[in-house]
């Protein structure tokens, strides 16, 4: 699997690794919870330990979900971290409620088929503030593995900035025919007119450039505003392309289409932005 591969599928591949880890938990406290239950002189069936921390992992796998799609709108981020990490201490609440509601139901279902008894709590609320105590741990626990991967993919990948012509003055408009990567401590230019499209990430925008892509922190109407000047144009909500990069336009029956590029890549079209892509590639020069 290379880079890129990766960074189509980022959101499948970070579950996927979430959930290894928490299978690789759920075996690890198993193991721990009958080592230790013997050590005391009080052996725990093997199928009760199995059971109590099966439903606890199988309500994780479950809440995993819930905590990528929620940091998609509140990301943890040094200009809005006022904002977002109190909307993740308030949310970790949500997760919580999930994971212990899947898991007290599998346990209330299970219980009687296996041991022939009921599962009930004595103390609802002391139970739940138990479990939400190790919620919290869980719930930034993720936020942290999920970060760790994408500050380690974000030095591998290479990340784009926008050059200023007075690097001084923070608020000199940024030049449009180059921008400025940064990757593994290096740093090297990206000629505007070598990028193929523009693909939306998220809070960052993805320079695609010969089969490699640059995360740029920036919005897709923000760069679509300054790189309109320069041969760019919207031609879906989540892509801009370089028009000189256009080989193929194919429009479908639904009115929405496909264009190819001349490195054969593929880029969404939708029919919102196909009459302006029209006349834009109809002003252009002939080659």
């Amino acid at each position: 699997m290379n880079l890129q591969r990766y960074l189509q599928h980022r959101t499948w591949f970070e579950f996927a690794i979430l959930v290894g880890l928490v299978v690789v938990g759920c075996l690890s406290n198993v193991a721990t919870e009958s080592i230790d239950h013997a050590r005391l002189g009080h052996p725990q069936p093997v199928a009760m330990a199995w059971v109590l921390e099966g439903t606890s992992h199988l309500g994780l796998l479950f809440s995993i979900p819930l905590v990528l799609w929620f940091d998609r709108f509140f990301p943890l981020r040094f200009d809005s971290w006022k904002v977002s990490l109190p909307a993740h201490l308030a949310f970790s609440l949500a997760f919580s409620l999930v994971h212990v509601g899947i898991m007290f139901v599998a346990r209330v279902v299970i219980f009687p088929l296996v041991f022939g008894s009921s599962y009930g709590w004595g103390d609802p609320i002391g139970e739940f503030f138990y479990e939400y105590l190790k919620d919290f741990r869980t719930y930034f626990l993720i936020i942290s593995v999920v970060y760790l991967g994408r500050f380690i993919l974000l030095r591998l990948q290479g990340e784009a900035g926008f050059l200023t012509e007075q690097r001084a003055n923070a608020d000199a408009a940024p030049t449009l025919d180059r921008f400025l990567v940064k990757k593994l401590g290096r740093e090297f230019l990206v000629k505007t007119e070598d990028i193929d499209w523009i693909e939306s990430a998220g809070n960052y925008v993805n320079l695609h450039v010969e089969q490699k892509a640059y995360p740029l922190r920036s919005t897709m109407a923000q760069i679509a505003e300054r790189l309109g000047e320069v041969g760019f144009i919207r031609v879906h909500r989540q892509a801009i392309v370089n028009l000189e990069r256009i080989a193929e336009l194919n429009v479908f029956e639904s009115g929405d289409g496909e264009l190819t590029l001349i490195n054969r890549e593929t880029v969404p079209l939708s029919r919102r932005f196909r009459k302006q892509l029209r006349g834009a590639l109809e002003q252009q020069p002939s080659q």
